[in-house]
């Protein structure tokens, strides 16, 4: 046999039923939780007086941005941004300057501390007034425009206006200081004042470079110096070459004569006028002198640039055209050289040659010792050169840096003193409204405190009871989630609103039959007055239908009662199931306590010994266990202690004589279903098993295991619902059928 024996419809959605069925069992945490929310609603209300508000609006067309000051004096230094594709972002940026504490400091000063609080707290705190004020501003600018809307909120009617007028006048001068530098006089005093004694240090340090070499300007000094060093070589040139020609002319007169020139040149020379020939030979002779200076300058290093070896340079080439157009007049002239002296002029030498040619060595000395002195002034001021040009640029731009700051003070100066705020990109075009009622805000979060209350109630309902409360609570979810049939849903009667019927049946059990179980006396589940008697008899006539439709004659029929957890009432509806078949007529019915360790207890019924398991067997034992009319009760107590073990070979040896005995059913009170229980092993001899299900204390996943482990056996397994608590009112929701 097998539980598959009639189709389960798959489970639906959440239902009605299992809102409805969340809503009452939770319906005091709902209660609670919601009325918690609403009380927070009402006090926020309460306790925080209504506010007013003031409301503007601004037109922001452009922004002129001026940078800070760099070392960059040529650099444009405004920039104009209009409000194109980065609208959104310039936007942004002026929210932000509104939304700043630094300007809801600033009103709060402005206005007074003491009138901004006065209805907002008391006192005369200036950050805290700056709080109220920045708590209570809203800025948010207007969908597809350029329009920032500015309100502000306050409990006082009399503040709003002021404060938001207020508002908006420091704002432009925020924005004002921010992108047009209003405010920077103190980082452009420092700048120049910083410039200032760097140009000082920079003066100092020129002075001193100049001083070392003795100068005052190096471009006039090294003017000087060339200029003097060209007049002296100049001079010391002209010197040099007089003198190399009185020395050639007194070692001419001095020497004996070469010897004459051949006839033909003899009569040429003689035909040339001798101060040609005078001119001819000192030509000769100032070239040989030229020719050898350059040779010299060269060899000091000079280059063919420079303007000592270019003045040269330029008189050899004016020697040589005189002494060429001499050559050419006078062609008996060439070759004779530098070596030819008038023979007229030979007796005219003057007998102070000598003394002319050391007045003339004396004036080479001294020009030479000027040049020299000249020269290492060329050289140190060459080497002071760097430095000094180093230090001349360098105060230059400091010079240059220092100008430009100090227009940029004066300038920074003249817009302060044309007022600050007069921003022509930014127009107010809506000023500060009169004061108007602002619930908006009020009520809005005392509908969320509200709303918040009753939706965490609710979530937190649901919550439990389809995530964390995993337990079997309701009938449909035996089939829906369970996939198994159900018998019966038998309610627990004190939850149910049963107390006045409780309380009656304890007043009835002096007379009535009674059973101690627990310690506690309890009407026995036989007993006509029990309350859950036609739940019993419910059950009852369910199994008979259910053996009578699957023709199902012979007997005995076997009947066991288990569960998935202890405490599930597997005892109670097992006596009650049984004592109901007892009522029939149709048979005897014997109820077995399969329970090891409560067998000492159901030894006793009504005051009677029960008798042994074996004894049930045999007609003139079997008194003893007669509870009622055709209803016996035993217990298997032999060998308890090791009942698990030795029941299955046990069973098997009495299972002919339940199949023999005249009983028409033998109801097994079985332990709950475990791995280790004898319940598993025994089910697939039963012909039904009733897994009794506690309601909201029996797991669903520990039913799926049970249910898992009985079918291993075959076993026919159809479930109970006991305990099951009615939250719904049945005129509401009617989820099972009822006797209402």
């Amino acid at each position: 046999m097998n539980n598959n024996n009639r189709h389960i419809e798959p489970a639906p959605g959440i239902t009605l039923g299992d809102v409805y069925f969340v809503i009452f069992r939770h319906k005091w945490k709902i209660i609670i939780l919601s009325t918690a929310g609403i009380v927070a609603a009402a006090a926020f209300y309460l306790l925080h007086p209504p506010l007013y508000q003031s409301e503007s609006e601004l037109f922001i067309r452009y922004i002129t941005d001026t940078r800070k000051p760099t070392l960059d004096a040529n650099n444009n230094d405004t920039t104009t941004t209009s409000l194109g594709a980065q609208g959104g972002s310039v936007i942004g940026s002026e929210i932000q300057i509104l939304r700043s504490f630094d300007l809801a400091q600033q009103v709060a000063n402005t206005v007074g501390p003491e009138k901004i609080l006065a209805k907002a707290g008391g006192g005369k705190d200036p950050v805290s007034a700056a709080d109220v004020v920045w708590h209570g501003l809203i800025v948010q600018p207007l969908p597809n425009s350029s329009v920032i809307d500015i309100i502000f909120q306050h409990p006082d009617p009399s503040v709003v206006q002021p404060v938001l007028n207020e508002i908006v006048a420091d704002y432009q001068s925020k924005h004002s200081a921010i992108h047009q530098m209003i405010g920077e006089n103190d980082f452009l005093n420092e700048q120049t004042m910083q410039l200032s004694s760097e140009i000082a240090q920079t003066d100092g340090e020129l002075m001193a470079a100049k001083t070392n070499v003795g100068i005052i300007s190096l471009e006039d000094t090294k003017k000087t110096v060339a200029d003097q060093i060209a007049k002296i070589q100049g001079k010391l040139l002209d010197v040099e070459v007089e003198l190399a020609t009185h020395q050639g002319v007194l070692d001419n007169t001095n020497s004996p004569s070469p010897g004459n020139p051949p006839a033909t040149n003899a009569l040429a020379v003689a035909q040339i006028p001798s101060d040609r020939i005078d001119a001819y030979s000192q030509a000769s002779l100032r070239l040989v002198i030229l020719e050898k200076k350059k040779g010299e300058f060269l060899a000091q290093g000079y280059t063919e640039g420079n303007v000592l070896v270019k003045d040269v340079a330029d008189q050899i080439a004016t020697v040589k055209a005189a002494k060429t157009d001499l050559e050419a007049k006078f062609p008996g002239l060439a070759g004779l050289g530098a070596s030819v002296i008038n023979p007229d002029e030979q007796a005219a030498v003057s007998p102070d040659e000598s003394a002319r040619l050391s007045e003339l060595k004396s004036t080479v000395t001294v020009l030479n010792t000027q040049l020299d002195r000249l020269r290492q002034e060329e050289i140190t001021m060459t080497e002071a050169e760097p430095k000094i040009n180093d230090l001349e640029r360098k105060q230059q731009i400091e010079e240059q840096n220092l100008a430009y700051f100090l227009k940029s003070l004066d300038d920074a100066r003249i817009n302060e003193a044309l007022g600050a705020g007069k921003i022509s990109g930014i127009k107010s075009i809506e000023e500060p409204t009169p004061p108007s009622l602002a619930e908006t805000k009020r009520m809005k979060i005392s509908g969320m405190l509200a709303g918040g209350g009753i939706g965490l109630a609710l979530a937190l309902a649901f919550l439990i009871e389809f995530y964390l409360d995993r337990s079997v609570k309701r009938p449909t979810e035996i089939e829906n989630k369970l996939k198994m049939p159900l018998f019966l849903s038998i309610p627990d009667v004190v939850r149910n609103g049963n107390h006045q019927r409780a309380a009656q049946r304890q007043l009835r059990m002096k007379n009535d039959e009674s059973v101690l179980t627990g310690g506690n006396l309890q009407i026995a589940p036989w007993s006509p007055n029990h309350s859950l008697r036609g739940f019993y008899e419910a059950l009852r006539d369910r199994i008979v239908v259910h053996f009578e439709v699957r023709n199902i004659t012979r007997n005995p029929k076997l009947v066991a009662v288990t569960s998935a957890n202890r405490g599930a009432g597997v005892t109670s509806i097992a006596m009650g199931l049984a004592a109901s078949l007892s009522e029939t007529g149709e048979g005897n019915v014997l109820l077995v306590d399969m329970n090891a360790e409560q067998g000492a207890v159901q030894q006793f019924y009504k005051g009677k010994p029960g008798c042994p398991l074996d004894d049930a067997f045999v007609s003139e034992k079997r008194n003893g266990a007669l509870v009622q009319d055709n209803l016996y009760v035993v217990s298997d107590s032999s060998g308890a202690d090791k009942l698990p073990r030795i029941m299955p070979k046990r069973f098997s040896s009495l299972l002919p004589k339940f199949k023999a005995s005249d009983y028409d059913y033998i109801i097994f009170d079985m332990p709950p279903v475990t791995q280790t229980s004898v319940t598993p092993r025994l089910a697939g001899h039963m012909d039904m098993v009733l897994l009794v299900v506690e309601a909201e204390k029996t797991k669903q996943e520990v039913v799926r295991r049970a249910n898992s482990l009985l079918a291993e056996s075959k076993a026919n397994v159809i479930a109970v619902l006991n305990k099951a608590h009615q939250y719904v009112p049945e005129k509401l929701h009617q989820e099972f059928l009822s006797d209402g």
